[in-house]
């Protein structure tokens, strides 16, 4: 993540605070995907044994998958980066929606702006934010989100 338009303490701070919220993304991934789970089919008393196994098997093929996918954007230089990590984790609900899906549980109604924003996230699971993940992500989200406004301003300063 160099270039030579931006200084090195800047670049070497950024990669430090990718790499930092890259791990905390894959260690809190799979979680928020089984606990996604797990509260919606609660809400309307669907939760089974199967269910709960179903939702253990679909956070660990989210954490592999899109966590690969969060670390591998987040160690490309921002000028090559094509999305986001929040916007990844989004992508994240087609696994809690398929294992809801499977099992039946019923969908809640939806505000039409959120079926407009997020028309593939039946079950109304896409976090707003970093925090919404887990409140431990909410600084480093911030933090990163800084961080690469900093050093993207300041390569196209010179």
């Amino acid at each position: 993540m160099t270039d030579q338009r931006a200084d090195p303490e800047s670049e070497a701070k950024l990669v430090e605070i990718s790499l930092t919220l890259a791990t905390l993304l894959e260690e809190h991934i799979g979680p928020w995907v089984a606990r996604s789970i797990e509260q919606r089919a609660a809400e309307g008393g669907q939760v089974s044994p199967a269910l709960l196994a179903d939702a253990e098997r679909a956070a660990t093929e989210a954490t592999a998958v899109v966590g690969g996918r969060i670390r591998e954007l987040l160690t490309t230089d921002i000028d090559h980066q094509m999305s986001t990590p929040l916007a990844l984790v989004r992508s994240a609900i087609s696994y809690p929606t398929a294992v809801l899906a499977e099992h039946r549980v019923t969908a809640p109604d939806r505000p039409v702006f959120e079926t407009d924003a997020f028309p593939d996230d039946i079950y109304a699971l896409s976090p707003a934010n970093f925090a919404d993940i887990h409140p431990d992500l909410r600084v480093p989200g911030l933090e990163w989100g800084a961080a690469k406004a900093f050093v993207h301003l300041k390569r196209r300063a010179s």
